[in-house]
């Protein structure tokens, strides 16, 4: 695997790329007026979100699959900035297809929130794609087993209020179904019964009166969903190096996206690099990693951080 880091304006290096010539855009760029980054970025307000706007479509031009940009605003004043939502309002207004944005979520500073608010315990993360169903994902990679067996407690209502499961069938009051090695175990008025040991069949009555026998197969993993929980904080970002950056993001969160979202041997760009945790992670999980950074003292701090990575794989 290819692990390039390039010193420049990341808005300058995109233009030069081809179009759609990476499969994931994972990234975080500097925040609205937070800190200065050593090059004086104080845009605030509008024009951040207008300098956000231009490189996030830079972004989807070179990109195939998803865009995804950790993003947070700034509170002053008691007033709070909503720049990651005005981010996605102006791009909705371009004709971007935005996706829901998950969720980042971690323990926030303490103090944060001022007397009368509440602490900041999340940051959005703006995703996007240039249209239609993603070209590959993996959407379970980061998921969990099942907890509950095919016809089990998950259930939703129907139109007239009734509470049925992923079959149509109502819902038992008091009636707990859970898997156990292969067999339902049930309380209440369900009876228990054998469980087929890896699908479950089910006979559906169409508008017509035809019936249908359907299998369905239990997944090995459910969907984690976009609810991202991260430690963080020292030493348990990933990545001793990371602290010599000013807003690291843990390499948990860059380890979500990529498995989920970049195929393997496929390429991540990150371009605000900053200590080079995206592309040292794609090297870790054999894809390839292309980091921009306009700051050669953080490109040399990426390139640091890579030869340990390359070091570990090596071992």
């Amino acid at each position: 695997m290819t692990v390039e880091i390039i010193t420049g304006d990341c808005l300058e290096v995109m233009r030069r790329m081809e179009p759609a010539s990476v499969d994931l855009v994972f990234t975080s760029p500097p925040y609205e007026a937070a800190r200065t980054y050593g090059i004086d970025f104080t845009l605030k307000g509008q024009e951040f979100v207008d300098w956000c706007v231009e490189r996030y479509l830079e972004c989807l031009r070179v990109c195939k699959g998803l865009v995804a940009w950790v993003i947070e605003g700034q509170t002053r004043s008691y007033r709070y900035s909503a720049a990651p939502i005005l981010l996605m309002a102006d791009l909705h207004r371009k004709g971007v297809h935005l996706r829901k944005p998950p969720i980042f979520s971690r323990v926030g500073i303490a103090g944060s929130g001022g007397p009368d608010w509440l602490r900041n315990d999340y940051e959005f993360i703006v995703c996007a794609t240039s249209g239609g169903r993603l070209p590959w994902s993996d959407n379970v990679a980061m998921g969990h087993k099942p907890k509950w067996a095919p016809g089990g407690a998950m259930s939703h209502r129907v139109s007239n209020g009734a509470r049925v499961n992923q079959w149509g069938h109502p819902i038992d009051s008091g009636a707990t179904v859970t898997l156990d090695g292969g067999k339902v175990r049930s309380r209440g008025k369900r009876p228990s019964h054998q469980l087929a040991p890896n699908h479950k069949q089910h006979t559906k009555t169409r508008a017509n009166g035809v019936k249908e026998v359907q299998t369905y197969i239990p997944p090995t993993l459910a969907n984690p969903g976009n609810v991202i929980r991260c430690k963080v904080g020292g030493g348990l970002m990933g990545s001793k190096l990371c602290h010599e950056n000013e807003a690291p993001f843990p390499e948990s969160l860059a380890e979500f996206f990529i498995r989920s979202f970049c195929p393997p041997n496929g390429t991540v760009l990150d371009c605000f690099s900053g200590s080079g945790t995206t592309v040292s992670v794609a090297k870790r999980l054999n894809r390839n990693g292309i980091g921009i950074d306009i700051r050669e003292s953080q490109c040399d701090l990426a390139r640091r951080r890579l030869a340990t990575v390359q070091r570990e794989l090596i071992a």
